[in-house]
Formats: C-alpha cells, sequence, structure tokens
C-alpha cells in the first residue's frame, strides 16, 4: 500500500470553533517528558493520545466517527511513541545483520511510572513479557487485533473513554449522555475552544508557517503526532479549514513526510528509534 493512500481527496468537513488565537503562559517542564511545548499550561498539555483523540471527535456531538476504525490502532501507537519518548522502551540493538525496524524487539528500560495510568499499564505488560515483542506485535496486542487468545490479557480496554475523561479532567470536553434509539451512549462535547484552535494550528504551522523540509529537524512530538494523526484517520480534520492552496501544500508535504525511509531515519543522531518503528509499522 502506498503510504501517501488516503491524502489525495478532500473530503467536505465543517469545522466549527477553529479561530481564536492561543493564549500563551509559562509552566514548570515534568522531567519525564523529552519535549513540552513552550506556552502550554499545566491544565491543557496533552499527551500524543489525548491530542490524536480530540482531533477526531466532533466538537458538538462529542464523539469519533462510527466509520473510523483505524484510531483505535493509532492511540495504541501514541502510547508506545509516548513510552519511547518519555525513556520507558527502547528498541533492542539491530546487531551486526542490521536487522530492520519491524524485526527488532521491544525492550524496557526503565520501569519507572510515568504518572499516566494507560502508560504505565502498557508498560507493566511490556516489562512483564518474556521473550520481548515487536512493535508491531505490541501494537496489535494492546489493541486486542490478535488471534493469539493466549495476548488478549494485554489489550488496553474502553481507551477511548479513559483518555476523553482524562480531556474532562483538564477541563477541555465536558460529559453528556445521549440517547440513541436503541442505546443511551456518553459523550464528550467539546468545552475549551482555545485549546483544540491552538492544536489545529499547531499542526497547521508545522508544515506551511515553520515548515523545515528536515524530519530530523522536527520536533519529535509533532512529528509523532502528524504520523498517527495520519494512521488514525483525524489529520483531515486539522487541515479542513485551510484555503485551497494551503491545503493542497500542506498535504503535499506530510506525502513527503509519508515516503520518507524509516529505515534510513532511524540511524541518524539524536532519533528515536521507537518512533520510526511504529511508523514502519502503520505503512508496511
Amino acid at each position: 500500500m502506498n503510504r501517501s493512500d488516503g491524502l489525495v481527496q478532500r473530503r467536505n468537513i465543517i469545522r466549527e470553533n477553529n479561530e481564536g488565537a492561543p493564549k500563551e503562559t509559562t509552566s514548570s517542564e515534568k522531567k519525564d517528558r523529552e519535549e513540552v511545548e513552550e506556552g502550554d499550561s499545566k491544565e491543557t498539555r496533552l499527551t500524543l493520545m489525548e491530542e490524536v483523540l480530540l482531533l477526531g471527535l466532533k466538537d458538538k456531538e462529542g464523539y469519533t466517527s462510527f466509520w473510523n476504525d483505524c484510531i483505535s490502532s493509532g492511540l495504541r501507537g501514541c502510547i508506545l511513541i509516548e513510552l519511547g519518548l518519555r525513556g520507558r522502551v527502547e528498541l533492542e540493538k539491530a546487531g551486526m545483520r542490521r536487522k530492520g525496524l519491524l524485526s527488532r524487539k521491544l525492550i524496557l528500560k526503565s520501569d519507572t511510572p510515568t504518572g499516566d495510568v494507560l502508560l504505565d499499564e502498557a508498560l507493566k505488560h511490556i516489562k512483564d513479557t518474556e521473550p520481548p515483542e515487536t512493535v508491531q506485535c505490541w501494537i496489535e496486542y494492546l489493541s486486542g487485533e490478535t488471534w493469539n487468545p493466549l495476548k488478549l490479557r494485554y489489550q488496553l480496554k474502553n481507551v477511548r473513554e479513559r483518555l476523553a475523561k482524562n480531556l474532562v479532567e483538564k477541563g477541555v470536553l465536558t460529559t453528556e449522555k445521549q440517547n440513541f434509539l436503541l442505546f443511551d451512549m456518553t459523550t464528550h462535547p467539546l468545552t475549551d475552544d482555545i485549546t483544540k484552535s491552538r492544536l489545529i494550528k499547531k499542526i497547521q504551522d508545522a508544515v506551511l508557517a515553520k515548515w523545515v523540509n528536515d524530519p530530523q529537524r522536527m520536533d519529535k512530538r509533532m512529528l509523532a503526532l502528524i504520523f498517527l494523526s495520519h494512521a488514525s484517520d483525524v489529520l483531515e480534520n486539522a487541515f479542513a479549514p485551510l484555503n485551497d492552496d494551503d491545503y493542497e501544500l500542506a498535504m503535499k508535504r506530510v506525502r513527503e513526510l509519508l515516503d520518507l525511509d524509516f529505515e534510513q531515519e532511524s540511524v541518524k543522531p539524536n532519533t528515536s528509534e521507537v518512533l520510526w518503528a511504529v511508523f514502519a509499522a502503520f505503512t508496511k
């Protein structure tokens, strides 16, 4: 499959609440986060998982598209990248035969808790698994998409709901009950327009005004956010408000990122091998 499939057609998505300038505030950095965007307040500092989910949520309805079957595995990819960026996991050494990213096992680097329940649950599974598994396997296990019944115990359940509750606690979403004829469903409509507007603008700027044309110079979290938003089929939501020219340019630059040689990028200095392995798993 071409890595840039799905990026050619522009959908007609009605976006609301996409205006409003972000208000920058200062805050102390968390020690275990390798990179924190300057200006985020403590209340609205989001993990990769929370950012991807927020992009996928309908603002007023408070739920993701019923037709999106990609976001589940995409969120698990976010979890692995978060653990990698926080120094909790790494890939085994490539060895003299230079094993590829998808052949190398994900191994524990530190079992120090992150303070995030989902991350710590995944970290415990990785710690308890012997022999180690590959990144591709862990995405399948954490998603519950495995044919091996012995691995189903590794599934992270109710991830979207748990992430939505995190966003409620951070004041970004609220909680409501909606009736869908045959059943009631808990939804989480948007309450903080500024946080989502800032997220969308941050992604737009990364591929337009602040484009650096070198993935190694890009912020690792932003690079991960672009890739995992695409893998989760929610990246379109960030680009829908753009005018036609900017939209085409943004998509062109995303395609350039998707078409990179991940193996080659992963051996460059100061990179994150886990990050590139997750990218490879979604574009193999």
